[in-house]
């Protein structure tokens, strides 16, 4: 049986592109680019690249891009963007959770729910941390964002998504957040790029800071920074408070 992120994916690449949550790629860009000074000869690879925007705007600039995605429709977008712009792009159909690479790679990136944390299990969600830890070289590093557990301790997660997304953008009802599990429970509504419109029962885990450390320290990551997330704006000025509703992650073997 299909997951619900399977199903959202589906012929959903030209879509996806347009949701308010897909405009940062410039800044965050910007940001990967010093986290790495700026050096291209490293190799990075981008867990859960969807469409491309980061692997198609760190190649423009310079930088060595594998992508990986489960879904066809979002690669297939991938390689059309970049064939466009004249980009070479080692973009592969790969499951997160049965990454094939080790020691491959300086830096990997997981942005905007790559694959982390839509999972349906805690050790399935842990499998993937583990697998873009061994696909680094020694000296690696690890850059992702994540929901942060403690925003809807505060906060509504149906009123954030509703006040942050725009016309023809998926819609959120029914959201149940349950504090034993952190998972938030809630019915998608999206309209594929055929005009198909779909519901899906999903559930997202979200992640205390506490958590993420030791998972990473566990994963034998020496140094774990954790920052609030600012769509097309991360900085390690941002002070990760109850007010993000996503964490940014900087993980250094």
């Amino acid at each position: 049986m299909k997951q619900w992120y399977e199903s959202l994916f589906e012929n959903y690449g030209l879509k996806y592109d347009h949701e308010s949550f897909a405009q940062g790629t410039l800044g965050e860009c910007d940001f990967i680019e010093t986290e790495i000074d700026f050096n291209k000869q490293l190799r990075i690879l981008d867990i859960g690249c969807g469409t491309g925007r980061h692997s198609i705007e760190l190649t423009k600039r310079g930088y060595n891009l594998t992508g990986i995605d489960l879904s066809n429709s979002m690669l297939k977008r991938a390689k059309e963007k970049a064939s466009e712009q004249d980009l070479k792009i080692n973009f592969q159909k790969q499951d997160a959770i049965e990454l094939s690479f080790a020691n491959e790679f300086d830096l990997a990136i997981m942005l905007c729910e790559g694959a982390f944390p839509l999972m349906e299990t805690d050790e399935m969600n842990f499998k993937i941390l583990q697998n873009a830890a061994k696909a680094l070289r020694s000296n690696g590093k690890l850059i992702f964002t994540t929901l942060n557990g403690l925003f809807p301790l505060f906060h509504s997660v149906k009123d954030f998504l509703a006040s942050s997304s725009e016309e023809g953008n998926a819609t959120y009802d029914n959201n149940s957040f349950d504090l034993m599990t952190f998972r938030d429970y809630n019915t998608t509504h999206v309209e594929d790029d055929m005009g198909n419109k779909k519901e899906l029962k999903c559930n997202e885990r979200y992640y205390v800071p506490s958590e993420i450390t030791w998972l990473l320290k566990s994963l034998n990551f020496k140094r774990i920074d954790i920052y609030g997330a600012k769509l097309g704006a991360f900085s390690r000025n941002d002070k990760l408070s109850t007010e993000d509703f996503e964490m940014l992650v900087i993980a250094e073997k």
